[in-house]
């Protein structure tokens, strides 16, 4: 089996795991409809959705965005697959308009290009790639005496990339999203998704979010761990 680039021992062992056990099942918990406004003005309707029995144990919901379940039946007979996101939590990105990511613009784009086609967009409690907020912050002031974005990881002795996908592809199953266009330039997430038994039709693009703050955090990703971004003004 190949591995991404940048991939850590502890992530290449969990995905082994992956590939050889079921996909536990889960269980819709609730659905709700929530009315969403973005800062910019765009809005959309979302029904919320939160399961029981996702194998990490987190909160991770998903959002059903426009004609999700006609975009669910046009799959089922051999159409086009719904365009599905997963979005990891960035609450610097996400909620503060951080531009040391592109975390918040990646979500308002996905809001709406999710809305338009029909899909889902899930939102992973992964912040910090896995490592959670506080080592987040940590790992930013490593970046800020020289270390890259995953130098800073290891350096505080977690993995580069800690994030598992398994709760996404219970939840895309739970909805019967298996198969799907997936909206990411991260070719791990799809690797991940494969292996769990969701099939990836098509790997979309997010558009470029590029700022003089996040320009070295970009390069990085699209050198390091071949995400697909297009960056003529950051080398």
């Amino acid at each position: 089996m190949s591995l991404v680039f940048g991939e850590t021992a502890v992530a290449a062992g969990r995905r082994a795991l992956t590939a050889l056990d079921p996909l536990p099942s889960a269980t819709v918990r609730t659905r709700v409809t929530v009315p969403l406004r973005f800062a910019d003005g765009y809005a959309t309707t979302a029904d919320v959705v939160s399961f029981e029995g996702l194998a990490d144990g987190r909160e991770h919901l998903l959002l059903g965005l426009g004609d999700w379940r006609r975009a669910l039946a046009v799959s089922a007979a051999g159409g086009q697959a719904p365009l599905v996101r997963p979005h990891s939590e960035c609450l610097t990105g996400d909620v503060f308009g951080s531009e040391r990511c592109d975390c918040g613009p990646q979500l308002r784009e996905a809001a709406e290009r999710i809305t338009v086609a029909g899909g889902f967009l899930l939102y992973l409690r992964q912040e910090g790639r896995g490592i959670g907020l506080y080592a987040k912050l940590d790992a930013y002031a490593l970046q800020d005496v020289g270390l890259d974005t995953y130098e800073a990881n290891t350096a505080l002795g977690r993995g580069e990339d800690e994030r598992d996908y398994t709760a996404a592809a219970q939840m895309l199953a739970t909805l019967g999203a298996d198969r799907i266009r997936l909206l990411s330039n991260n070719p791990d997430k799809a690797a991940q998704l494969e292996l769990l038994g969701i099939a990836v039709a098509e790997r979309v693009p997010t558009g470029v979010h590029l700022s003089a703050a996040n320009a070295r955090y970009l390069t990085v990703k699209r050198d390091h761990t071949a995400h697909t971004l297009d960056l003529p003004l950051a080398g």
